[in-house]
């Protein structure tokens, strides 16, 4: 079945840099577009980036992140650098597919000083 792992999340100061991976498997990872979005309390999920053919970021992200795959690894990465405190959320990646789609658990990505 499929799934889907983030990790890399972690506590950042201020422009500061991390870089989250979802690790996928239970598909064909390379036929699929991948995205991350992320979450704070109280708001609704926000897209962040995409990843198929070519990359699509949120205005928001774009400039400071950026998102790749290693398809023989089958993981899809986000790369976020200059954060800022405003960036704290949980961060997720989306698998869609023809029939639905499919979120991992999140990674806790928190900025602050």
């Amino acid at each position: 079945q499929v799934q889907l792992v983030e990790s890399g999340g972690g506590l950042v100061q201020p422009g500061g840099s991390l870089r989250l991976s979802c690790a996928a498997s239970g598909f064909t990872f390379s036929n699929y577009v991948m995205s991350w979005y992320r979450q704070t309390p109280g708001k609704e999920r926000e897209y962040v980036a995409a990843i198929g053919g070519t990359t699509n970021y949120a205005d928001s992200v774009k400039g400071r992140f950026t998102i790749s795959r290693d398809n023989a690894k089958n993981t899809v990465y986000l790369q976020l650098n200059s954060l800022k405190p405003e960036d704290t959320a949980v961060y997720y990646c989306k698998l869609t597919m023809e029939t639905g789609y499919y979120w991992g658990q999140g990674t806790q990505v928190t900025v602050s000083s």
